[in-house]
């Protein structure tokens, strides 16, 4: 069962804040942090990034940066990134994380480049491949929630 999900990006100030909250909207039962490799912490999200959400329905204007952690790592049941570097890099740093760290766009082999300094239109392509990889993991995240439904449903064998 998935009960926590942590997205990580470069700054923590453009990609995982936007996708720690569409996944919040999208799976209100599940915690879902995010944070950064080279966290600017303690950052606002950049005034584009929120005003792209803003535009979705989404605020993330108290989003705060922070540095990922052990304990951030260990805690999460799922931990999403944005490119093939920073899955690397959480698997060497944390190898006990290795099964749970995947890219937000694992499943139609795809990265999503960071927007930080670039201009709106990067933001809003940004937003979208988000938005794609989310909806990919949600279909998958649901047929997890059935077969976990299922298997505990099933009576003991003696």
């Amino acid at each position: 069962m998935i009960g926590t999900i942590l997205v990580v990006c470069e700054g923590n100030v453009c990609r995982s804040p936007m996708a720690e909250a569409l996944l919040r909207v999208a799976l209100p039962d599940v915690k879902v942090a995010s944070c950064g490799v080279n966290a600017l912490t303690g950052k606002p999200a950049t005034a584009i990034a929120q005003d792209v959400m803003r535009e979705r329905g989404v605020d993330i204007g108290e989003h705060r940066a922070r540095q990922i952690s052990r304990s951030l790592c260990v805690e999460a049941d799922l931990i999403l990134v944005m490119d093939r570097d920073q899955r690397r890099f959480l698997e060497e740093r944390y190898s006990f994380a290795r099964g749970k760290v995947f890219r937000l766009g694992e499943q139609d082999d795809f990265d999503i480049h960071d927007p930080y300094r670039q201009p709106r239109f990067v933001f809003e392509r940004c937003a979208r491949l988000i938005e794609a990889g989310i909806a990919r993991w949600l279909t998958r995240l649901q047929l997890v929630r059935a077969r976990d439904s299922l298997s505990a449903a099933e009576p003991a064998r003696t």
